[in-house]
């Protein structure tokens, strides 16, 4: 791949990178891929029959030859001679074949054959240098030793005596004489002083038809290699000449009826995509173009032409789905800033009012949702509290939302229970509903003087309350039909009432049936464990915390359901002051390790009445000893909330401090105090703290009511 993008290549690099290049550079090689091919599978075939012409001309050569020479002497016998006289001589004789010893053998007075030699080896000579043949000689193999022996051999370079012999390849012995009469017998080999020889041998065969000698002609695979050669060379030449015209060709149909339109098209997209840039609205940069190749290019160019008009269509439209999706996007935030404005977003709500505190969010799935809190003073005693879900999303319910709201406002402020006045409403809901909407509602009303809640619940989720212990539980609470589900529905009120430091939540389904990536729900079990791990939060802080978890849970998977909740924490009913005095309340859990946060919040009013040191200190010592006796004793094994009241009298100056708990009941002044004069070993064990109280307070007394245990002592500053 080009390291350059081909935006960035100059006119000659692109040209070397063109497809047309590509091209004829690919058919270049695989064009002579295919020549080199061919040239081995010609030279192959080539040279096979070359060679078994020439060795079938050999052949017929060494026949005739052999013939001619029957006709002039007695080769035969000559053979024969020869053969026997070979045989005759024992091994040392055959290796001292250069000596005169081993010659006379063979041309000895008495050997009649002499003469037929040399008359056979003129006539070899004369044929050999007459004839296309490299060599022609006379001999016999003997298989025994597979060696090949001479007996006529005109070869100018050897002493051309007969007898003579040499070593050959076992396979040319068989070749020869094992030869089954059909075609020629040959053999193609290497030695070292002749190279590569092809031999052809005519048989000589006595009167009993046995082989006494062959006439062998040699050919030369040297000049059979020339002839390849030269053809090859040739073959070459055609194939190159054939290769580059036949890719010029092609490449230039190739340009024209590939490269070329294909270039059209890329000119039309470039004009079409500045015509763009520059604001241009014209349509017909592909239907220009002239392109009738009938194929696949052809198409293309259509395409583009149709793909542009529709281009154009689909911005046009465009435009109009943005303009109208910006329309209806501010709409819609219009929708979300009047929804989150009907409902109470501001806290704290009532900062003037201690005994409780409230908190509230709401996140919509869309822009817009259909859950929905309230809560409002009917008087200055009773606290509305309301969520409502409402079914399906978007502005269908969200309308349907603000609607029911009201209608829960309105009645609600006319007074009654709130069974009844979801009765009504869902009289008025029935009466309007077209559409044919629901909605759940969880009411209820608090009645903040004594904790007492009476609510009744429409269809909706079941509350939680956290007991007096801190432990939030859910209450199973009757449940009625939704509003707008029928008009003669009639609703049940039921009552609970809430203990200072008790609270309750109530939420809508999107917290339990909020999804994680493997589609498992958070659930209701989840839901508790979220709501008691952050109990001893604010109201604040514990809607904070489940909104946490579920994201966490959630991950990355989308928001399918609006998520609503709310929690109202109660802290008990206010004290009335009388004119003079003074008064802090503190509801904290009864543990050994809250005294130091007990102590401190005594101390800071004590210090802004100047109370002296030791009197302070007396004040600490009876705290550190009562309110460790709730601790250990009130709610054990569990543990539950205490409250400490600092009140102050005048005429003389003096601090009442309040435990109240709503622990077992126990009076600690009920037991006798303990015998001081006795020696520290023989007294009871316990009440020695009490009885410190009791000598160091001005006064101490206990009281059980309403299921609370209530101690007070007084010291004068």
């Amino acid at each position: 791949m080009p390291e350059k993008s081909v935006r960035e290549m100059s006119a000659r690099e692109r040209r070397g990178h063109s497809l047309a290049a590509r091209v004829w550079r690919s058919l270049i090689m695989s064009s002579v891929i295919l020549a080199v091919a061919a040239i081995l599978v010609g030279l192959a075939s080539h040279g096979y029959a070359l060679l078994n012409q020439h060795l079938a001309v050999a052949y017929n050569y060494a026949a005739v030859t052999a013939e001619l020479l029957e006709n002039e002497i007695d080769v035969v016998a000559l053979s024969e001679n020869v053969t026997e006289i070979y045989r005759s001589l024992p091994d040392e004789e055959h290796a001292a074949q250069d000596t005169l010893r081993y010659r006379e053998h063979f041309f000895g007075a008495s050997n009649e054959s002499t003469s037929d030699y040399y008359r056979a080896l003129s006539i070899l000579r004369r044929l050999m240098n007459d004839a296309d043949i490299e060599y022609i000689y006379l001999g016999m193999f003997d298989p025994e030793t597979d060696s090949l022996v001479y007996m006529v051999d005109p070869d100018q370079s050897d002493s051309s005596e007969m007898g003579k012999w040499e070593p050959v390849d076992p396979e040319e012995v068989h070749a020869f004489l094992d030869w089954s009469g059909e075609g020629y017998p040959s053999y193609i080999g290497w030695t070292r002083q002749y190279g590569w020889l092809g031999t052809c041998g005519a048989p000589v065969a006595n009167e009993d038809g046995e082989t006494v000698a062959f006439l062998f002609a040699d050919v030369s695979i040297r000049s059979i290699a020339t002839q390849l050669l030269a053809y090859a060379a040739q073959f070459s030449i055609v194939m190159l000449v054939l290769i580059i015209v036949a890719a010029n060709l092609i490449t230039r149909h190739f340009q024209d009826t590939l490269v070329a339109p294909i270039n059209q098209i890329a000119e039309a997209a470039e004009s079409y995509t500045e015509d763009r840039e520059r604001g241009s609205d014209a349509v017909d940069h592909f239907a220009k173009l002239d392109i009738h190749t009938g194929d696949e290019v052809e198409n293309l160019a259509l395409i583009m032409s149709d793909m542009e008009h529709g281009l154009a269509e689909y911005e046009a439209n465009l435009e109009r789905v943005n303009a109208e999706r910006g329309r209806i996007g501010a709409e819609l935030n219009l929708a979300s800033t009047l929804q989150s404005r009907m409902i109470p977003n501001v806290f704290p709500p009532f900062p003037d009012r201690t005994e409780f505190d409230i908190y509230a969010a709401m996140k919509p799935a869309r822009e817009v949702g259909g859950d929905f809190y309230d809560f409002f003073f009917i008087d200055d005693d009773h606290l509305a509290l309301v969520i409502a879900d409402v079914s399906g999303k978007g502005v269908p319910s969200a309308l349907f939302m603000m609607m029911t709201k009201i209608l829960i406002n309105d009645h609600a402020m006319l007074g009654g229970t709130p069974a009844q006045i979801l009765t009504d409403v869902n009289r008025a809901v029935c009466a309007n509903n077209p559409v044919d909407m629901f909605v759940t509602v969880w009411l209820g009303i608090l009645e903040v003087s004594t904790g007492r809640l009476t609510a009744a619940n429409a269809g909706h989720e079941h509350p939680i309350v956290q007991d007096g212990h801190g432990r939030f539980e859910t209450l199973r609470d009757r449940h009625g039909f939704v509003l707008g589900g029928d008009v003669d529905t009639v609703y049940h009120d039921y009552e609970l009432t809430l203990e200072p430091g008790g609270s309750i939540f109530v939420h809508t389904d999107g917290i339990t049936e909020a999804k994680d990536g493997s589609g498992e729900l958070f659930g209701s079990k989840r839901l508790l464990a979220s709501l008691n791990g952050h109990q001893d939060g604010a109201s604040d802080e514990i809607i904070g915390g489940v909104l946490a978890d579920v994201e966490q849970f959630v991950g990355d998977s989308p928001q399918f359901d609006d998520i609503t909740m709310l929690c109202l924490h109660y802290r008990g009913p206010e004290r009335s002051k009388s004119e003079g005095e003074h008064m802090a309340v503190m509801t904290i859990d009864a543990t050994v390790e809250n005294i130091e946060a007990v102590t401190e919040f005594v101390n800071e009013h004590l210090e802004k009445l100047c109370c002296p040191p030791k009197a302070q200190m007396q004040i600490d010592i009876a705290i550190d000893e009562l309110f460790s006796n709730i601790s250990l004793y009130a709610y054990a094994p569990d543990t539950g909330p205490a409250t400490v009241c600092v009140d102050v009298e005048e005429n003389p100056l003096s601090v009442i401090l309040t435990f109240i708990d709503n622990g077992k009941p126990f009076d600690p002044l009920s037991t006798d105090d303990p015998d001081v004069t006795l020696p520290a070993e023989k007294r009871e064990i316990g009440g020695l703290g009490v009885f410190l109280v009791k000598k160091t307070m001005d006064s101490i007394d206990y009281e059980y009511k309403d299921g609370q245990n209530i101690l007070r002592i007084k010291k004068a500053i």
